[in-house]
């Protein structure tokens, strides 16, 4: 009997099995180059498959050495474009062309490939694939009732994230390292379920990486060359919580019933999103909602009568595109990370889908913060108007958003008014948050009790713009401080003041009026903390011979492209920097009262060099 077999019979071992059994005993073998091509293919580039099938044909060698078959392998090797083309049945057509020119039966467990092969006249034996009994995985024995995820790898004790949702700890679970084998035989058995069970698939299979989905535990293999060395990370969810658990307030239950809307759930990671994903899900499921979800991989835990898609030919655009024409009432996207991401979750929610989103973030803000940019600033409230965070499986703090214009908080002329995203606190009703553009820049403004803080990177935008408007009278150093909502302090050198006030105090009045904002002028010397700084301990009024300390008590700033000298009342003139009396360099201090020397330049390297050791900087006018 002369029987060539398929690349797909060869992985499921089929053929030894076979001869264990008797059946094929005696026959003679005929293995085309093809199918060894295509498992030294996928085996290359790490997949359990080709792996498996290797091992099939070793096992086959045996077989021949102990005279229980005779093994030849025939045929031309494919060209690599062919191996490529493997999908496309390239190697397939070789096969079958292998067996007719050899008068040989064919063997696959593809159906597909038999029928073919029986469409052409070959004699056909087709191995159904068996369905083994996957009821436990040797993984699952790491498992216990408080455990998240499981962490194997060669040569490493394995290792567990155990504990209540908020309070998971990551610790060893047994004191001896794993084996190579043993990863390697669990990674092979993660594969196998996921090819022969109904509940298990492969979600993704990349060159050194395979995503699995095996009951309720995703699985990630990674292999060489992408790592190094096998390991395998397997996550199922620990509690299957009704979102009557989470003790939501009715208002915010009728919120989501309403009619559709653009949630977002955030927070950290393990924090318990996913798991108030799926009791949202199904809360609106019950409610008589059409629901689907998109996720890439696919580990929500939800009904049956949810259904679960992923990245249609490898694209979220993809999916979206057939949701739009199966109208859901609402869909789940786990998880919105990419700009791709957003986009698509933006277009379905501008559709008039509702959609829930869950992404990483730390505050509730900034889920919001993280569509700036991503989706028209005026469109947000559309696009979410609910934010849910949730902290230690727990929900922390829910936000809603509104679109309004007003003028924002701190700013007080009528023409300023512009649109304002609110973010409020969903239970009290008081804004914490104002989103809106300035100064061509978006401005995310804090709101606090009893007034809205003045630091941060906002406040640092107005400190600019009037540093801004007010260098272009003054011909020294600004400095700005903020004094109230609506007022600030600007120091300046005693020469720029009459400039910067004008005839009559107009100048300072149109600047006033166009930042809509009172402005105090004084001079650098009426600063406190300035009166001690005037005249360095020793040196003559005048300051003209002697050096003024800056390497101790003044800013000395190091960035990732410059080393700054901040010399406020010096601007416009040169100098002569040294350190302990050694002469660095000669510059002029620029109009905003500093020195910036770029990093990686003989001289920013003297001068850090010098500071880092502590010498003393002065700083000499020429």
């Amino acid at each position: 009997m002369k029987i060539v077999p398929d690349t797909s019979v060869v992985i499921d071992g089929r053929i030894t099995q076979k001869i264990e059994e008797g059946e094929f005993k005696g026959a003679d073998v005929i293995v085309p180059e093809a199918v060894v091509a295509e498992l030294e293919s996928q085996a290359n580039k790490g997949r359990e498959t080709g792996h498996n099938g290797i091992e099939e044909l070793k096992n086959l060698s045996e077989q021949a050495a102990d005279g229980h078959i005779t093994l030849d392998y025939v045929g031309p090797r494919p060209s690599l474009e062919q191996v490529k083309m493997a999908k496309g049945g390239e190697i397939d057509s070789i096969i079958r062309d292998i067996a007719v020119e050899n008068q040989a039966t064919f063997v696959t467990s593809d159906g597909v490939q038999a029928e073919i092969a029986r469409a052409k006249n070959l004699e056909v034996i087709y191995l159904k694939p068996e369905q083994p009994d996957f009821t436990e995985l040797e993984i699952e024995k790491y498992f216990d009732d408080d455990t998240m995820s499981v962490h194997l790898k060669q040569d490493v004790a394995p290792k567990a994230k155990r504990g209540e949702i908020g309070e998971m700890r990551f610790r060893a679970i047994r004191d001896r390292e794993l084996e190579f084998y043993e990863v390697r035989r669990m990674a092979r058995e993660i594969v196998e379920a996921a090819n022969r069970t109904h509940d298990a698939f492969i979600e993704v299979e990349k060159d050194g990486m395979t995503i699995v989905q095996v009951h309720q535990m995703r699985i990630a293999i990674a292999r060489p060359p992408f790592s190094d060395g096998i390991e395998i990370t397997a996550v199922r969810p620990v509690a299957d919580v009704d979102l009557e658990e989470y003790r939501l307030s009715d208002d915010l239950k009728q919120r989501l019933l309403e009619h559709q809307r653009g949630v977002m759930i955030a927070g950290a990671p393990g924090a318990g999103k996913t798991t108030f994903a799926q009791a949202v899900s199904e809360f609106l499921n019950e409610h008589e909602y059409s629901v689907k979800t998109m996720e890439k991989p696919r580990d929500l835990q939800v009904d049956p009568e949810i259904t679960q898609y992923t990245a249609l030919e490898g694209r979220m655009e993809n999916t979206a595109d057939v949701l739009l024409m199966v109208r859901p009432d609402y869909t789940v996207y786990d998880e919105v990370r990419k700009t791709e991401d957003f986009e698509v979750f933006a277009d379905m929610r501008l559709a008039g889908v509702g959609m829930v989103g869950v992404v990483h973030a730390t505050r509730a803000i900034d889920s919001v913060q993280r569509l700036v940019g991503r989706v028209e600033l005026g469109m947000i409230p559309q696009v979410v108007d609910t934010v849910v965070h949730i902290e230690d499986g727990g929900v922390e703090r829910v936000y809603e958003l509104e679109s309004t214009v007003k003028v924002p908080e701190g700013l007080v002329e009528e023409d300023l008014a512009r649109p304002v995203i609110d973010v409020k606190n969903f239970e009290s009703g008081e804004t914490e948050f104002e989103i809106y553009s300035y100064n061509r820049q978006v401005v995310v403004m804090p709101i606090g009790e009893g007034g809205y803080k003045r630091e941060g990177s906002a406040w640092d935008l107005v400190r600019k713009e009037i540093q801004s408007e007010i260098g272009k009278v003054a011909r020294g150093y600004v400095d700005v401080e903020l004094t109230g909502d609506d007022s600030a302090t600007i120091y300046l050198d005693e020469d720029d003041i009459p400039f910067v006030i004008g005839k009559d105090g107009a100048t300072i009045t149109d600047i006033e009026d166009k930042l809509g904002i009172s402005i105090e002028v004084k001079s650098h010397e009426e600063r406190p903390e300035h009166v001690e700084e005037e005249t360095p301990s020793g040196s003559p009024s005048g300051g003209s011979t002697s050096g003024s300390d800056v390497g101790e008590g003044a800013d000395v700033e190091i960035t990732d492209k410059h080393v700054i000298l901040e010399l406020d009342d010096m601007s416009g003139e040169t100098v002569e920097i040294k350190a302990d009396g050694e002469y660095l360099f000669t510059a002029t201090v620029g109009r905003q009262g500093d020195v910036k020397v770029s990093r990686g330049s003989e001289i920013a390297e003297a001068l850090e060099d010098a500071y880092d050791a502590g010498r003393t900087i002065t700083v000499n006018p020429v």
